[in-house]
């Protein structure tokens, strides 16, 4: 055990710690994204429809958000990034819980996605700037862990919270995250490398082109893309499965205690996984997390008890843990040192346009075909995503061969088929200047 503690978690920085006490902290307080829907259609007495739309805003928000953050993160710095998004999004957290009307109530959601949503690209660049490669795995795994434990006692106490008076939810989530924002102002410093002046780059240290080199970067587009997907299906868990189980005649306290079961699990087993996942195929073990997790989603169809809808969310959960840690070392070493906030902007965009059209899309599946076609799309899209991470891996890992031999080179798209002899190098080459930004 000791030898085991020692390689899951030794090795790291200090600066990675203090994110990660920020981190836990800040989740052991996240009650209200868990309880959004459920205190939108009871306590406000929103249609579903309605709920759907004010979480689609609460994406839309994200989504730019997680723009802002990634450009900000790389102009401006991790920092005070981080420190701006915590402080606006407590704010807004407080905003929320005393707003009313419809209107008020979308906006606030609008407005507090946006800030919540800027912190995780710079979060993101952040542990990247600080963790050497091969303790990324384990980095990126020890801070998910955190995530989830904050998750799943955050899920059982916001459910008794939520008994008491929902307005205690969005008090204590405000407070959280002003605590995490102090630890980040007084425990961690900028990360970000000084600005880069030369050919090819501004003064403010971004190179010229960067939205184009993004934009051409197939490989990772495709990878992004993927991800959107896999989030329009996970994300159900927060919008769907809540309004799903009341009609089975279930009180919030018992979703906060099948939904706390992913928390559960993942506090478990995800320091586990890394060793499990190591050295082995990163397009198998996405593809099996994509399987896994289509197969959850999809029994919810049949569930009808608490204890069915208990053992979908275990399912789905595995699939969750299999998925994330790839992802995180994925995005990391697909990512340029240079465009590391928009790389993660770009990625975290992908969480939250889902966050946008899950919540809308879900609903109007469920009120046009019903709650078992809902559940059984989602099958049949964790089927085809598995698929499409087994055709298009070989490229991904091409790509981040070639990214970590060269340090910063950004990759290009070739705009001409190469010589045979040397078709790889060109396929992931340097670009020219020409051709060049997330629960949790």
């Amino acid at each position: 055990m000791q030898g085991w503690f020692r390689d899951t978690t030794g090795g790291l920085p200090v600066t990675f710690w203090y994110l990660w006490a920020g981190t836990l902290i800040n989740r052991l307080g996240s009650f209200v994204l868990v309880f959004l829907a459920i205190y939108l259609t009871q306590e406000r007495g929103f249609s579903a429809a309605q709920a759907g739309l004010v979480l689609g805003l609460w994406g839309v928000g994200g989504a730019v958000g997680t723009t802002a953050g990634g450009t900000l993160s790389d102009r401006w710095g991790r920092r005070p990034t981080l420190l701006t998004a915590h402080l606006g999004a407590a704010t807004m957290m407080l905003a929320l819980g005393f707003a009313r009307e419809l209107w008020a109530v979308a906006l606030g959601a609008l407005l507090l996605g946006m800030f919540a949503e800027a912190a995780r690209p710079a979060f993101g660049a952040m542990v990247i700037d600080v963790v050497p490669e091969k303790d990324r795995l384990k980095a990126f795994s020890l801070n998910y862990w955190a995530v989830n434990l904050g998750f799943a006692s955050a899920a059982i106490l916001a459910g008794l919270a939520a008994e008491a008076g929902f307005l205690l939810l969005f008090v204590v989530d405000a407070t959280t995250t002003v605590i995490t924002a102090l630890i980040i102002f007084v425990k961690v410093g900028e990360t970000r490398r000084g600005p880069v002046v030369g050919n090819g780059h501004k003064g403010a240290g971004a190179p010229v082109g960067a939205l184009r080199t993004i934009l051409r970067d197939r490989v990772f587009l495709g990878f992004v893309t993927l991800n959107l997907f896999a989030a329009l299906v996970f994300l159900q868990h927060i919008s769907m499965l809540p309004i799903a189980m009341g009609d089975a005649g279930l009180s919030p306290t018992t979703y906060g205690s099948v939904i706390a079961l992913n928390g559960v699990l993942i506090v478990v087993g995800q320091l586990f996984v890394p060793r499990l996942i190591r050295g082995r195929s990163r397009s198998h073990v996405l593809a099996l997390a994509s399987v896994a997790m289509g197969v959850g989603f999809g029994l919810t169809a049949f569930a009808d008890t608490a204890w069915f809808y208990g053992l979908t969310v275990l399912i789905w959960t595995v699939g969750e843990m299999l998925n994330s840690p790839s992802n995180a070392t994925l995005v990391a070493e697909l990512s340029p040192a240079e465009l590391r906030g928009r790389y993660q902007g770009v990625f975290s965009l992908s969480w939250q346009g889902a966050a946008a059209i899950a919540p809308v899309l879900g609903g109007l599946v469920r009120e046009q075909a019903g709650d078992a076609q809902l559940w059984l799309g989602c099958a049949v899209i964790g089927g085809l995503m598995a698929l499409a991470h087994l055709i298009s891996g070989p490229a991904r890992e091409r790509r981040a061969a070639i990214l970590r031999a060269t340090g910063s080179a950004v990759p290009v798209v070739a705009t001409q088929p190469p010589a045979p002899q040397a078709a790889e190098a060109a396929a992931t080459a340097p670009v020219e200047p020409a051709t060049a930004d997330a629960r949790a």
